[in-house]
């Protein structure tokens, strides 16, 4: 704290306002870190409990979760709500293509739903660094100007503004690199999402054309297993 306190002491207005941009990042880093994760955790625990109901009635989906929070549930009532469409028209050969293109619908509706929050991350990543460069080149251009003015170089005069410029680097690197590692880890976590998406999607378009249940097959691993001890880590903290 006392650091904190010098450093506010010596600090002009761009420099305070500099570091205010470097919190301001810091927060909404961790915001989309910690808000992703745990809707990620709920929502798998939904679609578990949901799966094991789900194959046993499937025709029962919509009153199973009538209003899903979860991707599983919600690709299932897209596909079954257009199978019972297409059953009462006129044309019931058109289900498999009409089938395909609600899926479909759904599953790109899922897909833009799992990017939310990683333009932040990457924008997060990508720009702190050169923030904190900004107010290392303000620090040393004050410590520069100091000397120019006294015409002497001492002690006091020098280590405000050179500490300043440290401080700043430091920061924003330390803003940018969870930035970046939480934009690999979710965009690794969305590609393992969106294959078990596509499995699901695929057995529940077997089932709605020829009513063929998929075999039993253990339960992938949690796709946002790796983010777990970057929020955990934060959580503790």
């Amino acid at each position: 704290m006392e650091t904190v306190a010098l450093y506010l002491d010596q600090a002009d207005a761009i420099s305070l306002a500099t570091a205010a941009i470097l919190l301001i990042m810091s927060i909404m880093t961790w915001s989309v870190i910690l808000l992703k994760y745990r809707y990620k955790r709920r929502q798998r625990d939904a679609e578990r409990r949901f799966l094991e109901r789900f194959w046993q009635h499937p025709e029962q989906a919509e009153t199973l979760d009538a209003h899903p929070d979860h991707a599983l549930g919600r690709l299932a009532n897209a596909g079954l709500g257009i199978a019972r469409h297409c059953s009462r028209s006129s044309r019931p050969g058109d289900l498999d293509g009409v089938v395909t293109r609600a899926l479909r619908q759904s599953l790109d509706a899922e897909s833009a739903a799992l990017e939310y929050g990683l333009t932040v991350l990457a924008s997060v990543g990508s720009t702190a660094p050169f923030v904190g460069l900004f107010g290392t080149v303000w620090s040393v251009h004050r410590a520069l100007l100091a000397l120019g003015t006294s015409g002497q170089a001492t002690l006091d005069q020098v280590a405000g503004p050179v500490g300043e410029a440290l401080i700043m680097t430091g920061a924003g690197l330390a803003v940018a690199i969870p930035a970046v590692i939480a934009y690999n880890l979710f965009t690794r976590a969305n590609r393992l999402r969106l294959l078990e998406l596509d499995g699901f999607a695929y057995d529940l378009h077997a089932f709605l054309l020829v009513g063929m249940q998929p075999p039993p097959h253990p339960a992938p691993p949690p796709a946002d297993e790796p983010v777990a001890a970057l929020a955990t880590c934060t959580e503790r903290g």
